[in-house]
């Protein structure tokens, strides 16, 4: 039987127990120097991918829905069946979200649109889905309503300030490895799937912080937005996970 769809209603979250000493500069739009010189240094990885996931990249404009199958299947996608299996699933409709399945494992599934035109499946950990699952929620749905980064930017920083938005009180695990997925770069080029990744968020990490240096590399894990809020590690994987469950008339 089809789950029934239901408007997302979110609840107020607490405070974080490590909120952020200066939000709003701590979300500052501009990208970081180290990920901008990833396209000079490092031609077969590019800046590209990494910009596209950064908190400074999205896009004013509307983000169009997708079928409705096809938008579950690339959800789901974002993670392995053990994982992605018994998630709850948020799909687009084209003003806000909706769960389009109730989960059991404490795993949120859905499609991120950092661009207009891009598709970004991720599957979220239980405190993911309490803490960054908002805020990128919050974001995308600004970006929709044409707000552009400086707004963003200050109303995520002004939830995290009055604790309607709150970070992670552990390790955050994003999956990223839908072979559906198009990322999309901080100047407009089409980066496709990329590659498979994982994304650990934690709060304010930097590049240092783990002895990696100033320049990421994909012969270690590299840091995204290093000492922001949403600062996360990426984890380049072996394979990506197909898109299953979905009919040829929903592609």
């Amino acid at each position: 039987m089809r789950a029934r769809s239901r408007r997302v209603q979110p609840t107020r979250p607490t405070r974080s127990p490590a909120p952020s000493p200066n939000p709003s500069s701590a979300l500052s739009p501009a990208p970081s120097p180290a990920l901008s010189l990833l396209l000079l240094l490092i031609p077969f990885l590019s800046a590209s991918p990494l910009q596209a996931q950064s908190s400074a990249s999205g896009r004013a404009g509307p983000r169009e829905p997708l079928p409705r199958e096809r938008e579950v299947a690339l959800a789901r996608s974002a993670a392995p069946a053990a994982v992605s299996g018994a998630a709850r699933v948020l799909v687009w409709n084209g003003a806000d979200f909706e769960t389009a399945a109730e989960g059991s494992n404490g795993v949120t599934c859905y499609v991120a649109r950092s661009w207009p035109e891009s598709l970004e499946p991720h599957c979220f950990d239980e405190e993911g889905s309490r803490t960054v699952l908002p805020i990128h929620l919050l974001q995308m749905k600004l970006w929709h309503r044409g707000a552009g980064p400086e707004e963003v930017a200050a109303t995520v920083a002004e939830g995290l300030r009055t604790g309607e938005l709150r970070l992670p009180s552990r390790p955050v695990m994003s999956y990223m490895m839908s072979a559906g997925q198009r990322l999309i770069s901080n100047e407009g080029q089409d980066a496709g799937a990329w590659q498979p990744h994982l994304m650990i968020y934690y709060p304010y990490l930097t590049q240092e912080a783990l002895g990696l240096g100033a320049v990421p590399s994909t012969e270690a894990a590299m840091v995204v937005d290093p000492g922001s809020p949403l600062s996360n590690i990426m984890v380049i994987v072996k394979d990506f996970v197909p898109v299953t469950g979905e009919s040829e008339s929903s592609r």
